[in-house]
């Protein structure tokens, strides 16, 4: 149940290029933090230069204009080994598939709980499923 927002610098990418960055992203989410392929939310933000700040050489990683900020909203539980292959997964199949540098393939995690999901009608459906259970 991720909910992914992609940001970026308008005009550093094509509207061609749009769909592989969205299809990388679940491949990568499907593949290590197993989540259904039907469940997919993303929002893709295009930012004016001067809304767009990022440090070019934090941690000595050579940032580019390029730079995709990509933050992944999910229920908590993954284990740091899940997180880091997810990044890496990402750095690589993103290079090769938009192309871009792999340094530019900037990722944050922000967890929450089955409380803090509505996927409609005013209702939590994570909750009413671990209910069943």
């Amino acid at each position: 149940m991720p909910f992914i927002r992609v940001s970026y610098m308008e005009k550093q990418y094509a509207s061609h290029q749009l769909p592989l960055i969205s299809q990388t992203i679940m491949e990568a989410i499907i593949k290590h933090f197993q989540v259904p392929e039907d469940d997919c939310f993303q929002v893709f933000h295009a930012h004016k230069r001067e809304e767009f700040v990022y440090s070019k050489n934090y941690l000595n990683i050579e940032r580019s204009d390029g730079v995709l900020f990509i933050q992944i909203t999910c229920k908590s539980g993954r284990t740091t080994e899940q997180k880091t292959r997810l990044y890496e997964t990402l750095a690589t199949t993103l290079s090769k598939a938009v192309p871009m540098r792999q340094e530019n393939v900037f990722v944050v995690l922000v967890e929450n709980e089955f409380a803090d999901w509505s996927f409609g009608n005013g209702a939590a459906q994570m909750l009413q499923s671990t209910e069943e259970v």
